[in-house]
């Protein structure tokens, strides 16, 4: 049986930005059938939204199809309607819930604090899920492609794995603690690794210069300019990284007592630097490596295709037609 483990590691992280941003399971990782109160319909709305807009990029008319009400305009308007609607309703009852005091997601904390409209409540979930959606499963479908070639990365991944149950008392199946997750340096440096070389947010082209000012190499940029960086090509600069930077070489992250060495987030721009360090950083290291120690320990994932795949037009890195993969369990190889 072969699977598209891009859309599994998707409808994972969908499930998963919405429980901690809503306290809502839409269940996104059922079969693709019914499901009870249309729970589905949510993530078909929210990726269509997503999509088309992204799409405006190469439709010079989107403008007047919009006025017109035509066309995939008239489609992007629906899917934001039903996004709008569906995380607007999660938001009144939460506020009505005399219930959501004992809640710990994010909603429920920003209702607690009284500091929000309803409008206000919903466009910030809705940014959050935006943010954490497609980033961490666009990182991990890169990671399993890159080490479907490297049987040595997963062997010591696995390995690392098996010393942490040993030394944590735990199996095969059980929740990693934080302090478990940390303990994790290679597969710390492997995640790092493949980020450099496959960055979720390829390039970024959202920040504007607030003022006159002078790059560190002497590049005047004036007020008002828009400012883009490719976190892609950085990763694969010889005079950062060297001759090998072509190379998926976790070791590169290690220290010689194997611990991980970070470099400067100025040279190693995948989650910004400085003051727009990503909010997210932390939590995402935390549930990719929850992902692929709990997934090698066990299974061994094979990728069906070959070559390198072609990139999709997306906001993230996304892979074009999906990762195919055929899933077995250590004892079947």
């Amino acid at each position: 049986m072969v699977l598209d483990m891009q859309d599994v590691l998707e409808r994972f992280a969908f499930d998963t930005v919405c429980m901690i941003s809503f306290g809502h399971d839409p269940c996104s990782l059922a079969d693709d059938g019914v499901l009870p109160d249309g729970k589905s319909d949510f993530m078909r709305a929210f990726v269509e939204a997503q999509d088309l807009t992204v799409k405006r990029w190469l439709e010079v008319t989107w403008k007047i199809k919009r006025w017109l009400d035509i066309g995939k305009e008239r489609r992007l308007r629906k899917a934001i309607a039903d996004v709008h609607g569906f995380a607007m309703d999660i938001v009144r009852t939460r506020r009505q819930s005399s219930s959501g005091n004992n809640r710990d997601d994010l909603l429920s904390r920003l209702v607690a604090s009284g500091d929000h409209g309803d409008e206000a409540l919903r466009d910030i979930v809705l940014s959050f899920l935006l943010a954490g959606r497609e980033t961490t499963s666009s990182a991990l479908t890169w990671f399993f492609w890159l080490v479907s070639s490297r049987p040595d990365v997963v062997a010591r991944i696995a390995d690392e794995v098996r010393s942490v149950r040993s030394t944590t008392g735990t199996r095969p199946g059980d929740p990693f603690t934080f302090d478990a997750l940390r303990s994790m340096q290679y597969l710390h440096a492997a995640l790092t690794e493949s980020m450099r070389l496959y960055p979720p947010v390829a390039i970024d082209s959202s920040e504007t210069c607030a003022a006159d000012d002078t790059l560190p190499d002497g590049t005047h940029v004036g007020a008002g300019w828009s400012i883009t960086y490719s976190a892609y090509a950085m990763g694969r600069l010889a005079t950062i990284w060297g001759t090998d930077c072509a190379e998926f070489k976790p070791e590169r992250w290690l220290d010689d007592h194997g611990a991980f060495r970070p470099v400067s987030p100025f040279l190693y721009a995948v989650f910004h630097a400085g003051p727009r360090t990503r909010l997210g950083k932390e939590m995402a290291y935390v549930q990719m490596k929850s992902i692929v120690a709990g997934v090698l320990e066990e299974f061994v994932v094979d990728v069906t295709g070959s070559g390198v795949p072609e990139h999709a037009l997306s906001i993230t890195l996304r892979m074009k037609g999906g990762l195919p993969v055929q899933i077995s369990t250590w004892l079947e190889v």
